[in-house]
């Protein structure tokens, strides 16, 4: 079955990292009730949802995905990019220990899970502002040993890679060509967000339903197209600390 961590939206989210935006309020009972949706909607796609509320301290707790990269033998925690989000992980990984062995990478080497595409045993890793090469050697170093190749791509004007690229499905990604170098995704069929939704290049596949934020219609027109059905969900007031759909998750296979 598949299985996700989520974390409750923190009181302190005002306070969250901005890096490509411009910072705005953001509403908190808004967000909350955003994440909550979003979690119900995890569930009515028959994902078993964990949410978790210890990291509540953390204005970016939320945002799990960066804490971890999961994959079918083992859980790497992260060394986080953003100073403030560092302590984080030791409570994600108290959580993916019950499921998987745990490798973890260390400083100087930095990696964050937003910045880590996994199509099948192909690993594409962005080096971004919160993910440097060192970051990317060390998930090779892991990962390799057990058949994934790990490739690097360099983003240039979204925070993590997922912001500007994600996959519908295991042939085709969906890219903002304007935030990744494409070169490295050749191999792949290749469909570009429109030029008036730049944001909504982070989609979520989950079995044959592909979620799509709800701010971006044209983008959900586009993938109705090659997805066999698309999940809309409003993440709008998440979205103001500069996040996505992939972002609120750490969606794996579980035996139970």
């Amino acid at each position: 079955m598949l299985r996700a961590l989520t974390h409750k939206v923190s009181p302190q989210i005002a306070e969250c990292e901005v890096t490509f935006i411009d910072r705005a309020q953001i509403d908190l009972q808004l967000a909350g009730r955003q994440h909550d949706d979003y979690c119900a909607a995890l569930r009515k796609l028959g994902v078993l949802v964990t949410e978790l509320s210890e990291n509540g301290s953390y204005p970016d707790s939320c945002f799990v995905e960066d804490t971890a990269i999961v994959v079918d033998e083992l859980a790497i925690i992260c060394s986080m990019g953003a100073a403030s989000r560092r302590g984080e992980t030791r409570l994600i990984e108290r959580e993916l220990s019950q499921y998987r062995e745990i490798a973890r990478i260390s400083l100087p080497a930095m990696i964050e899970g937003g910045d880590v595409l996994r199509i099948g045993k192909k690993i594409f890793a962005g080096h971004s502002s919160r993910t440097n090469p060192q970051g990317i050697a060390e998930l090779a170093r892991i990962l390799e040993p057990y058949g994934y190749h790990v490739e690097q791509v360099r983003t240039k004007g979204s925070l993590h890679l997922k912001s500007a690229c994600t996959a519908i499905n295991e042939e085709t990604l969906f890219v903002n060509p304007d935030w990744v170098e494409l070169e490295a995704l050749r191999e792949f069929k290749l469909l570009h967000t429109p030029a008036d939704e730049p944001w909504s290049a982070n989609i979520l596949p989950i079995g044959s339903t592909v979620c799509v934020q709800a701010e971006f219609p044209r983008a959900s027109e586009l993938i109705a197209r090659v997805a066999e059905r698309v999940e809309v969900i409003d993440m709008s007031e998440l979205r103001k600390a500069e996040a996505g759909l992939t972002c609120s998750s750490i969606i794996f296979e579980s035996a139970s």
